[in-house]
């Protein structure tokens, strides 16, 4: 397959055995075979800033070409919804893939005005077929009610609802690795 993989990473530390660097790993171990995989260092991922991560992602993005498949971790899941609701892209998009991802706004705990969705976002999103929604029940980060929010807004988005409190997912997300694969049935 001739389909890369984009992983945009969570806020907060990404150094080794931090934030989403565990999941990387094992994304990468276990997708090689069939796609290349690209993760870019966002700026300031300690005091994230919407604008310095567009721009950033913009510059790795439309240096891909073919077919791009996303990944999103925490804030990166919640930065791609924004992104891809608010910009136009020429790159085909088969998948997008958001593990806990925080619904910004719906809560006064969760109020990073920079990254909270426009009014309707949910309808340019629907112009992706494949999109999943991953999310532990009884996670401690990222509440599951941003999971049950986001939910309702992309019906169209296939639910995964993980057993535990996992948010990180350190080793690794199996269920992601075979929602990725039947995108092409490898």
């Amino acid at each position: 397959m001739n389909a890369t993989v984009m992983f945009i990473h969570s806020a907060g530390p990404q150094g080794q055995n931090q934030g989403s660097s565990n999941l990387v790993t094992y994304l990468k171990k276990e997708l090689k075979e069939d796609y290349n995989f690209h993760s870019p260092s966002m700026p300031t991922p300690e005091n994230p800033k919407y604008v310095e991560w567009k721009k950033a992602f913009e510059q790795e993005f439309n240096q891909l070409s073919g077919e791009v498949v996303l990944i999103g971790h925490s804030l990166g899941g919640s930065f791609l919804l924004k992104y891809l609701s608010e910009e136009s892209y020429p790159i085909k998009i088969p998948g997008l893939f958001v593990v806990s991802a925080p619904f910004w706004g719906i809560d006064q705990d969760w109020q990073r005005s920079d990254f909270f969705f426009q009014s309707g976002f949910e309808k340019r999103l629907s112009e992706i077929d494949n999109l999943f929604l991953y999310h532990s029940r009884d996670e401690r980060i990222v509440p599951f009610s941003h999971h049950l929010a986001l939910a309702e807004k992309l019906p169209h988005g296939k639910t995964r609802v993980l057993e535990g409190k996992q948010h990180l997912f350190s080793n690794g997300l199996t269920e992601l690795v075979n929602d990725i694969r039947s995108l092409s049935g490898t």
